[in-house]
Parts: structure tokens; sequence; C-alpha cells
């Protein structure tokens, strides 16, 4: 059927009509449609790009995802970094912060909204590691981590030491070149770790950590050999200086140079220039303390002379007194009292101990003549014999109520209706199976009813005898 709008409205003519311009043909898309080509246009025309802004309204979701605003004077733009782009950044994202972006601008198909899709952030003028330094420096001394209140001194006798250092370095082997010659009989316990690179920070804070958990370590050396910045960087981060916070013992961080300033340097318990001086700082205090002793004993050793000294003086100047004549002859008196008496009481203490050993033994045979193990043996016997004759009246209890259950099953047999109809009975019920049929006049001709045998149920229906040979179908 053609459309009535297809044809037109005027009378045809005789003479042919000249032919009608044709009308373009609409291409009609949906808003999705739309978004997509929009998006393809940008990916295609623009590509990736570098953008300059201020980062406004900058915030990071559950999900892991940074949204912000790049803006300038007179413009802004909407932005995004992922969780997997911003876990590389140096820096960490604030307010204000002006920054060179990289991405490619998008459209966000579900709001129809174009924003850029960073990979990469950089601030503008500061370098990303230097302002990342200064961010956390800055949280970590707001905390209190710099305070010289929370510094523990060294002690004074480090009879273990850990290490936190890459084996592979030179720093490993200056620090126990130098506790071996000043100190050899120290106790060395060395934690590898890797100290730059992916993952090195995780792998220094573990390690210091490792290093607090084990028994009787008196102080740790976290450190490393010189670097450039990006090299010495893992002591920069913050899992590194909330593991040296928190570690139970004293830490000294030994990074570079001394030119090197790091993060753990702030927060360590102290500073040393390089790791050689950080193993000469741990013996000082040995030394220290070796030399106060020596001292100790040298002015001991003059006190002590000179009382000898003094009481010897002493001594001689009362013995040459007239009180003391005759002395020696008073003293073999006294002595000969007091051998006397320590005769007389070592006897008392023999008569007293033979006293307390026949008062031992007569216990003893009191305690053997009522022996708990020959009344545990008697309380045994009992015991099994009770057991026989329970286990006996249980067995003949379950016998009897065995023998019951037989004579009550047989029983119940005999009076079930089921054995009727084994024995060929049948019982007859009404359609509705309500009530038992027990005389023909309780039903009609052409009644149905139900008929149940041993094996199963029959449905009939009640015909007028002779109707079909037999009285019902």
């Amino acid at each position: 059927m053609s459309d009535l709008f297809a044809e037109p409205f005027e009378e045809p003519s005789a003479e042919p009509a000249a032919e009608p311009p044709r009308r373009p043909i609409r291409r009609v898309v949906s808003v999705a449609q739309l978004n997509a080509a929009i998006r393809d246009l940008l990916d295609t025309q623009l590509g990736e790009l570098w953008v300059e802004g201020e980062i406004s309204n900058c915030r990071v979701w559950n999900t892991g995802h940074m949204y912000f605003t790049l803006k300038d004077d007179s413009s802004q733009i909407r932005a995004v970094m992922f969780r997997m782009a911003l876990r590389y950044l140096r820096f960490k994202p604030e307010d204000g912060l002006r920054v060179v972006a990289r991405g490619r601008v998008s459209v966000y198909d579900p709001k129809g909204e174009y924003q850029i899709i960073c990979e990469h952030l950089e601030p503008q003028g500061l370098g990303a590691l230097q302002l990342a330094f200064d961010q956390l420096k800055k949280k970590l001394h707001a905390e209190g981590l710099f305070d010289r209140q929370r510094k523990r001194p060294l002690p004074a006798l480090p009879r273990k030491i850990g290490i936190v250092t890459s084996l592979d370095g030179a720093a490993i082997r200056d620090i126990i070149k130098v506790l071996r010659r000043r100190h050899p009989n120290a106790h060395l316990v060395i934690r590898a770790a890797r100290v730059q690179g992916d993952g090195a920070a995780a792998d220094v804070s573990r390690g210091i950590r490792a290093l607090g958990r084990v028994s009787g370590v008196d102080v740790i050396i976290a450190g490393r050999g010189g670097g450039s910045a990006e090299d010495l960087w893992a002591f920069n981060e913050e899992i590194v200086a909330r593991a040296i916070a928190e570690s139970p013992v004293p830490v000294i961080s030994a990074v570079g140079h001394e030119s090197d300033v790091t993060i753990a340097d702030f927060v360590a318990d102290l500073r040393a220039p390089t790791p050689s001086a950080a193993a000469e700082m741990v013996v000082t205090a040995k030394d220290d303390f070796g030399n106060r002793i020596d001292r100790l004993h040298q002015r001991l050793h003059a006190a002590a002379r000179h009382g000898v000294q003094h009481r010897r003086a002493t001594v001689q100047m009362l013995t040459a007194g007239r009180a003391f004549a005759g002395w020696p002859s008073r003293l073999g008196l006294r002595n000969r009292h007091a051998s006397e008496l320590t005769h007389q009481l070592r006897r008392a203490l023999l008569a007293r101990l033979a006293r307390e050993g026949r008062a031992v033994r007569a216990l003893h045979r009191r305690l053997e003549a009522g022996d708990l193990r020959r009344r545990l043996a008697v309380f045994r016997g009992r015991l099994g014999s009770a057991d026989d004759r329970l286990r006996a009246a249980a067995v003949r209890g379950r016998e009897r109520v065995d023998s019951q259950f037989r004579v009550l099953a047989g029983r119940l047999e005999n009076l079930s209706p089921l054995a009727v109809l084994a024995r060929g009975y049948a019982v007859c019920w009404n359609a509705e199976r309500t009530a038992i049929i027990r005389s023909a006049a309780a039903v009609s001709p052409g009644e149905h009813i139900r008929v149940t045998v041993q094996d199963g149920e029959m449905e009939c229906r009640v015909v007028v005898p002779g109707e079909f040979g037999t009285a019902t179908d």
C-alpha cells in the first residue's frame, strides 16, 4: 500500500510534470553514538598532550582514583588520574599546586562531559622529588617525629647490633670492617634489603621492623652508600620514616655521604654522615665506657692502698701502747674458750639431728602403713566388679525389652488390617473415601466406589445384577 503523503496534492495534468528536487536524507543518531563520535574525534585529532594549570577540588575516592580540576585565570577543565598512574607519583597533589599534566582528552559518555585523563603530573618550577621531600618533611615535623625529646641515646655496651642494608654494596663491608676492628666481640644481625628501585622502601621498613623484634638487639644501623637523589629516595619514603620512629631500639641513619640528607636522618635517633661513621659511633660509647672503667679502677686501687696503709699505721700505733700489753695471751684464752663453745654447739646440733631423724623415720613408717597405692588398688577392684555387674544388668535389661518388643510386634501384626487384606479380603469405600461400605443397600447402581486390596486400590462402578454378568464393574 502506497503512502498517502507520497502522492502530490495537485490534480494530475495531461503534460508530465517536472521531477521535484530530492530532499536530503535525514541521519538520526543516539546520544550515546554522538558522545562516542566526539570521543573518537578527540582521540584522533588531539592525541596525547601536555596541559599546564592549577589544581583545585582535588579528591581521592575510595576506589583509589583521583579527581580534580585544572584551571587558569580564565578557564578550567575536569581531570582524572587513575589508581595505577597515581601510585607512581613522588609527591602528593593538593589544591593550589601548579602542575604540568600529560594525558589525553576524552568524553565521559554517561554525562557527556569531556575531561583530561592524566598519565603523569609534574610540579611546575619545583622538581617532583624535592616537592615530595618537602611535603613529607613538613608532615612528619608537624607530628613531632623530629623532636629531640623522642631521640634515644645509644647503649653503652651494645652486644647485639642490627644492620639493614644491601649485601652487594660497599656499605656492609665498611661497617663490618670497622666493628671487627674496634668491637670484635659484638654480635651482628644483618637483614638484607634492597636500598634503591621499586619496592626498596618497603623492604627497608620490613628489615627495621624485623630487627626490632629480634631478642637482644641493642641498636640498629640502617643505610647505604652514596648515589643520586633517585638512588637514595627509598630513605625519603614515609614507610621507612615510620618504621624508624616505631622501632623499640635506637636507630642510626647512615645514608650516602656527609652532604646527603634524607627524611630518615631527621627521624632517626642519630644521624651518621657515612656507614663507616655509623659503625664508629656505635663503638664510641664502648670506648668511653672502657676508659671510664679504667679510671675508676685506678681510683679504687689508690683508695684501697691508702686505706690499708692508714689502718696499718693505726694498728701499729695502738699495739705500741700499754693497754695492749699481754694481748697475745688474752687472745689465746679467748680462742680456747671459743673452741670449747664450738665443740659443745656441734654436739648439741648432732643430738638434735639424731632426734629429728628418728621422728622422720617414725612418720615414714606410719605413711607406709597407710599407703594410698594399696587403698587405690582395693578401690580399683571394687570398681571393676561393680562395672561387671552394671554391664550384666544392662545386657539383661536389653534382652527383656527386646523380648517385650517382639511380643508387642507380633500382636500388632495380628491386629493389622493389612494382614487381613493379604488373606484375600478387600475393603470397600465410598467415592470420597470417607466411609466404609458395610452393606449392599448403602450404594446405588451407577455409583462409583473404591476397593482396597493388598497391593493397591481399584475404582469400581455399581451396576444392576445381571447387566454385565457380574454385580460390579
